[in-house]
Parts: C-alpha cells; structure tokens; sequence
C-alpha cells in the first residue's frame, strides 16, 4: 500500500513540454519567460508590478530592503509561520517582534496587533514594517490592518506565500499590502521548482526591487548616471543580489497557471470531503469565513489537549497507516535561535496552544477519494 504524502507537486505534460520548449530557445534565464509569468501573477493579484526572484524568502528579504528596513528598524510578524517571515528583519539588521495569532483564523489577530501597537507608540519603538502571514492559504483581515497601518505609519509586506489567488470580498490578495510576496515551492498552489515573487502598485517600489534582485546593476537609460560608452554598458546603481528567477522557472509556472482553475477546484473539493467527513468529530477543522476564499495549500486540523486529546498519538497512529501527516509551524519564537533573543514560552500562547494541538493532513490535487477515504478511516479509528 502506497504511503500517502502530505502534499506533493502536479506537473503535467503542457508543464514538461514547455520546460523542454525553454531549453531548446536562446534563453535559459534572462528572456522572455520571466516578464510573462510576472505579469500573469500581477494581473492574477490585480497588481501593476510583479518581480520574480529565486524563491520567497528572497521576495521577502528585498522587500523588507525595497522599504529601507534597516539597524534601529523594528518588523513584526507572525509566530505562525515558517522562519523566513522573520528573518528577513534580520537579514536587514533589524529587530524582529511577534503579534498573536486569531485562534480562528490561526493568522495574525488584529485586535492583539492593534494593542500592541498602542503600546509600542507610547513607548517610541513602533514597528517600521509589519509581515502578516495568510497561513495555509487563508486571507488575512488585510483591510483592518491597512487602516492601522495608516494611523500607526506602518508599512505592510503581505506574506502570502501560502495563498496564491485568495481572496476577501472578491478582492485578492495583495490589493492592501505595500508589498505582497508569493512562494512557488512544489508544495505550493503554483510552482516554478523553486521560485517567489514580490507584486505591488508602487512604481518606485517596483524598480527598487527589480534592481535589488539583480546586483543593483541596469541598463536602463533614465537610471544611469554617467553617459554610456556604447550598447553593451551597463552600471551598478545600488548594492543588490544575485535572486534572479531562470526562464524554466518562470515558463513552468505560467504553464500551471492555465490549470489554476482545475488546481483549486480539486483543493476546495478535497476540503470539503474534509469538512463533511470529520464534521462532530473529535477535531477542530480550518476555518470558513463569508467572503474569505481560501487557496486551500494545507489542511490543518487541532487535537483538543484540554480534552485529553494527544496530537503525538494521532500522527504516530496515521504513519503506521502509512499515511504521512505534517505539523505547520513550530512557533518561530520558540526556536532555540530566536530563544537565544529573549523570547520565551508563555509570550505568545494562542501560537504555542495552536501548535501543540496542530496535525497537518494530506492535501494535493492528485489525491484521489479513496486515498482521502484512508485518511478519513484513520483519524476515525484513532485511540
């Protein structure tokens, strides 16, 4: 019996055939492919600029960088998240802070973001950037947070990378952000291998960004400051990168945007078999809001330790199933390198209440029913 992943990629024959396709061009990165997939995901997010780079932890790096985080910066973010929405504050030299996470949405709460804002502007250490992170696919309240970011004078960095084409009122995501950043990991609802971009409206933004990626270096005629010697001259105008993103990347993954359509729809139909399956039981399943569509990239359930519920017992119990579970995130704050900072256990407990009780189940568009009808007859046959 075959073991069932948690998540896996969906590569067609159109993905593989326009790789090969890119492979047998003139260029294998630097063409054409990057700005058409840029601006496939820009108009996906209803954004003007689109700037892909190598992976996400690199869209947020030079995104905190496009908005001047630096030494004496402070960002806030997420516990729930993987380590990269942190420390792309460090990588800048900035100090990084935490805001607890909605026990419904499992995202960042906004009425503990906006205490903490009150009290950070009493003491004069208000956050240059804050990171809220759409976990698992589900859109933030980014409207609110928009308006706190205009009365405290924040920048916002949507860390989106779970939630290619979510949305909130039929608005997507990245429509309230300075800058939205997207993942194209192979677990991802897209994926170019590995890959992210950075999409936002901001014009200059998008030029700081375009030329961080890429060593600070242009050709561009309005960007340069001595006259040129000839067309081959090019200079390097900030200190930048090298997180640029090959034409294979970039063809891949607007090859699987002309499947976006059928990838969610199995996502959501997966959630709801879910949903109707492990209704009543024993379990806390992912929330569902009027208006937030969700792009559904992990299905995370809870295990209520104040009932006596073991999460240990039910993922150890779905391995000998042959069944491969996964736990979405270990608090960031509770990592021994962000210990070593001053965080403790205790300081953010909703994250820390969320984790202990968290099991992330198999969710992929390739899962079939009957593969999903395992994992169902296992969690229900769990001690």
């Amino acid at each position: 019996m075959a073991t069932i992943p948690y998540s896996r990629q969906s590569i067609s024959d159109e993905d593989i055939a326009v790789v090969v396709a890119v492979l047998k061009s003139d260029f294998l990165t630097q063409g054409p492919e990057i700005a058409k997939f840029e601006a496939a995901i820009a108009t996906l997010h209803g954004a003007k600029h689109g700037v892909a780079v190598c992976n996400a932890t690199a869209a947020l790096h030079i995104a905190c960088l496009a908005l001047d985080v630096g030494p004496g910066d402070r960002i806030w973010t997420s516990p729930n998240s993987f380590v990269a929405s942190a420390n792309c504050g460090l990588y800048c030299g900035a100090s990084v802070g935490f805001v607890d996470i909605d026990p419904v949405t499992r995202n960042m709460s906004v009425s503990a973001l906006a205490e903490k804002l009150e009290s950070a502007q009493a003491a004069g250490t208000l956050p240059k950037v804050v990171i809220p992170v759409d976990f698992a696919g589900f859109p933030c309240d980014m409207a609110a947070i928009r308006k706190l970011a205009d009365q405290y004078g924040f920048k916002i960095v949507e860390d989106a990378s779970h939630a290619v084409g979510a949305m909130v009122g039929g608005v997507p995501v990245g429509n309230h952000a300075d800058i939205t950043v997207f993942s194209f990991h192979p677990v991802k609802i897209v994926t170019t291998g590995e890959g992210g971009i950075c999409v936002t409206n901001d014009s200059a933004i998008a030029q700081r960004l375009t030329l961080l990626r890429s060593h600070g270096v242009t050709r561009d005629a309005a960007l340069l400051e001595n006259e040129p010697d000839g067309p081959w001259y090019y200079e390097q105008v900030s200190l930048g990168l090298n997180y640029r993103l090959t034409d294979l990347q970039a063809a891949l993954g607007t090859s699987q945007l002309t499947r976006l359509s059928a990838l969610y729809a199995r996502r959501e139909a997966l959630t709801q078999r879910y949903d109707a399956a492990l209704a009543g039981n024993r379990y806390k399943l992912p929330a569902r809001i009027d208006g937030h569509v969700s792009a559904h990239h992990l299905y995370v359930i809870e295990v209520d330790e104040t009932s006596g519920g073991d999460r240990r017992a039910l993922f150890d119990h779905l391995r000998a199933a042959d069944i491969s579970p996964n736990v979405h995130y270990y608090p960031i704050h509770l990592q021994p390198y962000y210990r070593r900072m001053g965080f403790t256990a205790g300081m953010f407990p909703h994250a820390e209440r969320y984790y202990r009780q968290a099991i992330t189940l198999p969710l992929y568009p390739e899962m079939t029913d009957e593969a999903q009808d395992r994992v169902v007859e296992a969690l229900r046959s769990a001690p």
